[in-house]
């Protein structure tokens, strides 16, 4: 299994982060995202912050619907992948803490959490690049619209 980043890699004077976020749309997180940020965060001794989203499907009249929230198994999954992944980026060395927050719109809420957590890169596990028009309405393509709309660098893996 090998990783990709799908970003242009930034120059090597720009590598040296203090603080990157490791963030996911609600998938699971992969090794080698997690190889990736580790990677990117022992060049310069720097803290990492894991961060998921819980999705809330929509809202019914305009109001939240309890039927359309993350159920507490859902919420749980997600505590889950925040607290597996931490502990591996602690094995490797590195100090890492985070999170889950329930949000229909992920992309506002991982760039929010990117600046709310001081953090100068985001990786995230990603599927293969899909045409913008079709894919932009796919959940499974938040990690294109992160990186599109981002103004730190974006480094999405994804396996091969």
């Amino acid at each position: 299994m090998s990783a990709t980043a799908q970003v242009a890699e930034p120059s090597p004077d720009q590598t040296a982060f203090r603080r990157i976020l490791l963030a996911s749309e609600g998938r699971q997180i992969p090794p080698a995202a997690v190889a990736r940020t580790v990677e990117l965060a022992k060049a310069a001794g720097a803290s990492v912050h894991v961060f998921t989203i819980a999705r809330i499907h929509g809202t019914g009249f305009g109001m939240p619907t309890p039927g359309l929230l993350p159920s507490k198994k859902e919420w749980a999954e997600q505590r889950d992948i925040v607290s597996k992944t931490i502990r591996r980026l602690e094995r490797k060395g590195l100090k890492a803490d985070g999170h889950v927050l329930g949000t229909r719109n992920a992309t506002k809420k991982i760039l929010e959490e990117a600046k709310k957590e001081g953090c100068d890169a985001i990786v995230m596990a990603a599927d293969a690049d899909r045409n913008r028009v079709t894919g932009n309405m796919m959940w499974t393509q938040e990690p294109q619209r992160v990186r599109r709309k981002a103004k730190l660098p974006v480094y999405l893996v994804t396996d091969a």
